[in-house]
């Protein structure tokens, strides 16, 4: 159930005038587009960048593993004997909601180069799904604390033209939502796939930390800094 207002706008915030680079951001579970807003700050970017941070919400739907409780999120987790059980459909709806947000940025005149895909848990794993999928190459793409679903059909999945694109991936170690375990599983996947990646490890439950932040600013400006 997508009970979302199909004219919901995201939260916007550009650094500075003639943005000239876009990092879309998915929240995690149950949060909203305004999560991450207030941390553009602490990534202490390059004074001299200006750059456009578009944080969308996700539909409100029933979430079985918070007991059917109507809340924002990108798609259904249950948990189950086999672990965590996500739903296909509504990450394929997420997918197409995402790819919505990039061609609104490139018809802006955003190029697709310099866009990133961005997200926390949920929003992460979307993130990654979408980025790794999309046709035109872009700058880069960055998952926290994000499950993986059907990482293997994810991986057969990746399009050439992202099949080189830089990731960042981050997981705490004791992380109770998302097991440790469950992500270098896909580290190892991904590793094997020959991907990108930038792995990092932090001492953490399901959150962000400040060298986290840190890493994160210091990505940021490696994959879209100009050359």
């Amino acid at each position: 159930m997508d009970t979302r207002p199909q004219d919901e706008a995201p939260v916007v915030v550009e650094t500075g005038r003639g943005p000239d680079a876009c990092i879309i951001w998915l929240h995690g579970l149950g949060a909203d587009g305004h999560d991450f807003e207030a941390l553009i700050p602490e990534l202490h970017l390059p004074p001299q960048t200006a750059w456009r941070f578009v944080f969308p919400h996700a539909p409100f739907r029933p979430v079985t593993i918070n007991g059917g409780f109507v809340m924002r999120a990108w798609y259904d987790i249950a948990m189950s004997e086999r672990g965590l059980e996500q739903n296909a459909e509504h990450i394929r709806e997420s997918e197409r909601i995402l790819q919505g947000f990039i061609v609104d940025e490139i018809g802006r005149g955003m190029p697709a180069g310099r866009i990133v895909l961005a997200g926390f848990s949920q929003g992460g794993a979307i993130a990654l799904r979408t980025g790794l999928r999309y046709t035109e190459r872009l700058a880069g793409i960055l998952s926290l604390s994000a499950p993986v679903p059907f990482a293997a059909q994810l991986l057969a999945d990746v399009h050439p033209a992202n099949a080189a694109a830089p990731i960042f991936m981050a997981h705490g170690t004791d992380d109770r939502m998302i097991p440790f375990t469950l992500a270098e599983q896909a580290r190892r996947l991904m590793e094997g796939r020959g991907l990108s990646l930038e792995w990092h490890a932090y001492g953490m439950g399901h959150t962000v930390v400040p060298d986290e932040i840190r890493d994160i600013g210091r990505w940021f400006g490696r994959v879209l800094g100009r050359h």
